[in-house]
Formats: C-alpha cells, sequence, structure tokens
C-alpha cells in the first residue's frame, strides 16, 4: 500500500501510562492515544479496513497532537476545531510520545505551522473522503482548505522537518503515522486510565 514505506524515524517512542507526564517535549515530537468515544471506535474500525495482518496492531490509536513548546503546550485537531493545549491535559490516560529525529530550526517550522492552525476547523469533507477511499478501496482525496484531522495537521506539520508522505499529508491517519515512525502498542495489560480532559483551549 502506498503511503507507509517506513521512510520516516524516531529518536525513540516512549509509552506513558496514567499519571506519567512526558519529560523533557520538544517542539516537533507528537503523541498518539487511544480513546474509547464513539467517534474514536469509529476510526479504528476504518483504520482496520485498510491495515491488516502485521500492520493490525498500528490501529490501536486514533488520535494524534503535535508538541509546540518544551513547556508541554500541544496543538490537536478536535471536533471543535483545532485547539492549543496542554500535554497536562492528557495526565489521567494511556498516551505514546514519539520523539522524533530534526533539526532545532526544523522542529520550530513545525511548531510556528501547528500554531498557525489554531483556530481553524475540523475537516469533517477529509474524513468523509478517507471513508469513501476505506470502504470503496478507490483513491479519493477532498477537503477544504483551511479545516484539519488531528493526523493531518501532525502529517502536514512534519512535513516542515524532513518527514515524507507518499499520500497527501492531510489525509494521513494515526495508524500511518504511528506506522512511518516505527509507534508498536505499548504492552498487553497497560493500564488506559480515563480519557483526556476536553476543556477550552488553552491560553497563550
Amino acid at each position: 500500500m502506498s503511503g507507509e514505506t517506513g521512510q520516516n524515524h524516531a529518536r525513540a517512542v516512549d509509552h506513558h501510562g496514567p499519571g506519567e507526564r512526558m519529560a523533557d517535549p520538544e517542539p516537533g515530537d507528537f503523541i498518539l492515544t487511544h480513546g474509547a468515544e464513539l467517534f474514536s471506535q469509529l476510526i479504528r474500525f476504518g483504520q482496520q479496513l485498510r491495515f491488516r495482518g502485521a500492520d493490525r496492531p498500528y490501529t490501536y490509536w486514533n488520535h494524534a497532537a503535535l508538541v509546540v513548546t518544551s513547556g508541554g503546550a500541544i496543538v490537536e485537531a478536535l471536533g471543535s476545531g483545532v485547539e492549543r493545549r496542554s500535554l497536562s491535559d492528557y495526565d489521567p490516560t494511556q498516551y505514546t510520545v514519539v520523539r522524533i529525529t530534526a533539526s532545532a530550526e526544523d522542529r520550530a517550522e513545525a511548531a510556528v505551522f501547528a500554531e498557525r492552525c489554531v483556530g481553524a476547523r475540523y475537516g469533517w469533507a477529509t474524513i468523509v473522503s478517507i471513508a469513501i477511499s476505506l470502504l470503496t478501496g478507490a483513491k479519493f482525496s477532498f477537503g477544504f482548505n483551511g479545516q484539519l484531522i488531528c493526523s493531518g495537521l501532525v502529517a502536514r506539520a512534519l512535513e516542515r522537518t524532513t518527514a515524507i508522505f507518499e499520500d497527501e499529508p492531510s489525509h494521513i491517519m494515526p495508524a500511518q503515522l504511528a506506522k512511518l515512525y516505527g509507534a508498536t502498542p505499548p504492552p498487553p495489560g497497560t493500564p488506559k486510565g480515563t480519557p483526556a480532559k476536553r476543556v477550552r483551549p488553552q491560553a497563550r
């Protein structure tokens, strides 16, 4: 399948259980999470239509967010739109950190891009495009400028580093990010905790 050729590399992949905070966050790193809400489960189901066999474990994740400051601020695309929040919002739940290999300049550019997306709308049209592709096997790619899904936002930010995506970056799914960066799920039995806090966007 196109788009998952393994050309991107992580410096490290760290799993954090409930109550464990990411140490020394760097702009440009990103997190992958596993939600249990209905929409999150639908994302996992859709990913499982494409990722099978040895790739199926990557469908464990259904959300992604980009670290934008060394203080732990993140930018993520939620149903309410693109928001600037904090890693502390994920303290109650298990999440996985992908520490990328990139220069300080590239990391800064990725963070600036994500920050400029704050306030954009969620890419519901992109979700429809991905769903049609998954259900039919055909290659569909449509959406609206200024609208982003969670993993698409992360992929577009990572384009500012040395990351290469064969698929349209705005349509990259969480499972694709996980495979491209070699992020395997946490060990069986790892506590998942409770869902991340959904609060109003973090002040700058």
